[in-house]
C-alpha cells in the first residue's frame, strides 16, 4: 500500500521521472449509468499495448460525474484490474481526486487501497478559497497518497493558481508531479517558477496537460533563474485527454520529442508537428464551441475505431458540438500520420475478447 512516494516501486518511480505517456482514461458507458465492462477493459488493453506508461483514471476525461453515480471506486477498480491482468510492465497508476477535503481524502484512500500510485489533485471545488486554505487541503490529502498537482484550465472548471500557490504546493514533501493544463503559457511558467523556487525539481516530475501545445512543451528547455543560478526544468511526459485517442501515435511522438530534447537539436519537422497536433486538438476538444464536446470528441474517435459504441456521457451537456464531427473527419484525413486507426483495427478483436 502506497502512502508516501518512497513506497512507490523503483521501476514505476523511474518511469515517472524519466517521462512517459499517460492517457486520461475515458469511461465506457453501457446502459443507463452502468460501466460497459467489456469496452472499459478493451480501452485499458489498448493503452497498454500502444505503449502508454501509465493510466489516469477518475479524471476530467473519465467524467467527474462518475462520483454522482457511485462509479468512482468501480471505474478505478475495473481499470486497475484490467491493467494488472493484461501486462506486467511497470506502469504509473494515477487517480483523480476532487471535492472538498473530506471527499478528496476519502477518494485518496480508495485509490490507495486499489493500488494507485498517486492522486491527481483537482482544486475546482475550492473556488473562492484562500491560498492558505488550498495549501492546507492539499497537505491533508498528501497524508494519504502521493500527489500530482493539477492546473485545470478555467474553461472546464479550473481555478487560477498563482506562483505563490505552486511554490508552497511544491514544498509539500509528498508531491511527486504536476500536470500543467491551464492552456495558458503565462500560467504554465508560474508552475515552473514555483517548482524551482521550492527547490523541488529533483522530486517533482513535470507533465504537460496543455493539449493545445503538447509538442512545444515536450521540446522546450524551460530555464528559470533562481537566485544567481539558472535551472532548467524539462517537461518529460504528458498526462493528457488528447492522448486517450491515437495513443500509439502519441507514444511514437513522445519518444521523438524526448530524443530531440535530450540531443539539444530540434528538427523543423517536429516544430511543424506542434501546430498539426494542436489543429487535431481543436477538433477533439471542440474549441469552436467553447470546449462543449471536449469529452464527446474523444469518444467519437474511439467510436469510429470500434473501441466504443457511442459518444454518450453521464451529463446531458457533454455532447458533440455543432460541426465537431465534421472537424474530426477533417483532421483525421489531413493529419492521418497522427492517427493509429490501422493499429487499432489489427488488435480490436483481441482487446474485446
Amino acid at each position: 500500500m502506497i502512502r508516501h512516494w518512497t513506497d512507490i516501486p523503483a521501476p514505476v518511480l523511474e518511469l515517472l521521472k524519466t517521462g512517459t505517456v499517460i492517457p486520461a482514461h475515458p469511461l465506457a458507458l453501457g446502459e443507463g449509468a452502468q460501466i460497459d465492462q467489456v469496452r472499459q477493459r478493451a480501452l485499458t488493453r489498448y493503452y497498454l499495448d500502444a505503449g502508454a506508461g501509465g493510466l489516469a483514471v477518475g479524471v476530467h476525461t473519465t467524467q467527474f460525474e462518475i462520483r454522482d453515480h457511485g462509479l468512482y471506486a468501480p471505474v478505478l477498480d475495473a481499470c486497475a484490474r484490467a491493467a494488472a491482468d493484461w501486462s506486467d510492465r511497470p506502469r504509473v497508476m494515477i487517480a483523480g481526486l476532487v471535492g472538498r477535503t473530506e471527499q478528496a481524502v476519502t477518494e485518496a484512500r480508495i485509490a490507495r487501497d486499489l493500488g494507485y500510485h498517486a492522486g491527481l489533485m483537482s482544486l475546482a471545488a475550492l473556488k473562492g478559497a484562500s491560498l492558505d486554505e488550498m495549501i492546507a487541503h492539499c497537505a491533508a490529502v498528501a497524508q494519504e497518497i502521493p500527489l500530482f498537482g493539477f492546473y485545470l484550465q478555467p474553461a472546464v472548471g479550473g481555478v487560477p493558481l498563482p506562483f505563490e500557490f505552486w511554490k508552497r504546493f511544491a514544498a509539500i514533501d509528498n508531491v511527486i508531479g504536476v500536470k500543467m493544463a491551464p492552456f495558458n503559457r503565462y500560467d504554465t511558467l508560474n508552475v515552473l517558477r514555483g517548482v524551482a523556487a521550492a527547490r523541488a525539481e529533483d522530486r517533482i516530475a513535470l507533465y504537460t496537460g496543455n493539449d493545445d501545445h503538447i509538442v512545444a512543451d515536450l521540446l522546450t528547455p524551460f530555464t528559470i533563474l533562481r537566485d544567481d543560478e539558472r535551472v532548467t526544468l524539462p517537461i518529460r511526459g504528458g498526462l493528457l485527454g488528447h492522448w486517450s485517442v491515437w495513443t500509439r501515435s502519441a507514444v511514437e511522438l513522445h519518444a521523438r520529442c524526448r530524443a530531440a530534447a535530450e540531443a539539444g537539436t530540434i528538427p523543423a519537422e517536429l516544430l511543424a508537428l506542434d501546430a498539426e497536433v494542436t489543429d487535431c486538438n481543436a477538433a477533439l476538444f471542440d474549441v469552436a464551441n467553447g470546449f462543449q464536446g471536449a469529452i464527446a470528441g474523444c469518444h467519437e474517435v474511439l467510436r469510429r475505431q470500434g473501441l466504443l459504441t457511442h459518444t454518450r456521457c453521464l451529463s446531458d451537456h457533454e455532447t458533440l458540438g455543432p460541426g465537431q464531427a465534421q472537424e474530426i473527419t477533417r483532421v483525421t484525413r489531413q493529419h492521418s500520420h497522427l492517427t493509429d486507426d490501422a493499429f487499432v483495427a489489427d488488435n480490436l478483436e483481441r482487446w474485446l475478447a
